[in-house]
């Protein structure tokens, strides 16, 4: 279902050359905002561009290093120059590639390379295009800053220190962002995401394992980018627009329950001789 509900706003997507990014700015598009596909992929970048300008979209591809503070600036004067406002900054961009995971490790085995990487592109970078975005939507009036954290950000896990750490941050900065501009019309917020991966991510986790993620969320099956895209569209239109400083978790319900909840359930509907709800 598309709607007009952003016709005529224009959006930054960070880190949308692939995955949940892409996805979030086809349903942007779809919705009717113009969108900057931002990444450090430019090859990627113009692919998700032409694939929504070839569905009667507007969108511009820009190679953009989120971690540096000229690579940003570049970046929302290009924004600019292309469509004149900005309405939408959706700071996805994250990373959290093979390399990444192999040394983003527990704390004693931490690599610290891989720590101030995640530092870099997931809090810096976010901060860094707040800092150049928020200006220009101050001028306007109004704007919605959108913050992609994670279930990793509120629980702790055996790994991924760095990613954790960043992503406990980014919960912040949307309370930030909503005291410090909120009167001014700018509104701040964060979606938490939960186990949502691209249909193509589902072969580089073992079944085994998706198996066990599947039975501690509390729906029927793991989440989809679209469903994290339509939590994003919601954010980022008048519909949400009393709903500011604020984290919205969409998970399945993952992280609002201990894991023995599943494993008593199990008990319970064996001992009652069900099989299953």
């Amino acid at each position: 279902m598309t709607t007009d509900k952003l016709k005529d706003r224009v959006a930054i997507i960070t880190g949308a050359g692939g995955g949940l990014g892409a996805e979030c700015a086809r349903v942007l598009a779809s919705h009717g905002a113009a969108v900057a596909i931002v990444d450090i992929n430019q090859q990627a970048a113009e692919s998700v561009a032409a694939e929504i300008e070839s569905a009667g979209g507007q969108a511009i591809a820009l190679r953009t290093d989120v971690s540096s503070e000229d690579d940003v600036k570049a970046m929302v004067e290009q924004v600019m120059s292309r469509f004149g406002r900005i309405d939408v900054l959706h700071n996805n961009a994250a990373v959290l590639d093979v390399s990444q995971r192999q040394k983003d490790r527990d704390i004693c085995n931490l690599d610290m390379d891989a720590f101030d990487r995640a530092v870099a592109v997931n809090l810096r970078g976010a901060v860094l295009c707040s800092k150049h975005v928020i200006p220009v939507m101050l001028k306007q009036g109004k704007g919605s800053v959108i913050f992609a954290t994670s279930g990793l950000g509120a629980q702790g896990d055996l790994s991924l220190t760095g990613y954790a750490t960043t992503k406990a941050a980014l919960n912040m900065l949307p309370k930030l962002v909503a005291a410090q501009y909120g009167k001014l019309g700018v509104r701040g917020n964060a979606v938490q995401i939960g186990l949502a991966p691209a249909e193509n991510a589902h072969s580089s986790m073992p079944p085994e394992l998706l198996s066990i993620l599947r039975d501690n969320h509390l729906t029927p099956e793991l989440g989809t980018p679209r469903q994290i895209a339509d939590v994003v569209a919601f954010l980022a239109c008048d519909e949400s627009s009393f709903v500011t400083g604020t984290t919205l978790v969409a998970d399945g319900g993952f992280g609002s329950h201990t894991p023995s909840l599943v494993a008593m359930r199990a008990f319970f509907e064996q001992s009652e001789g069900r099989t299953g709800m």
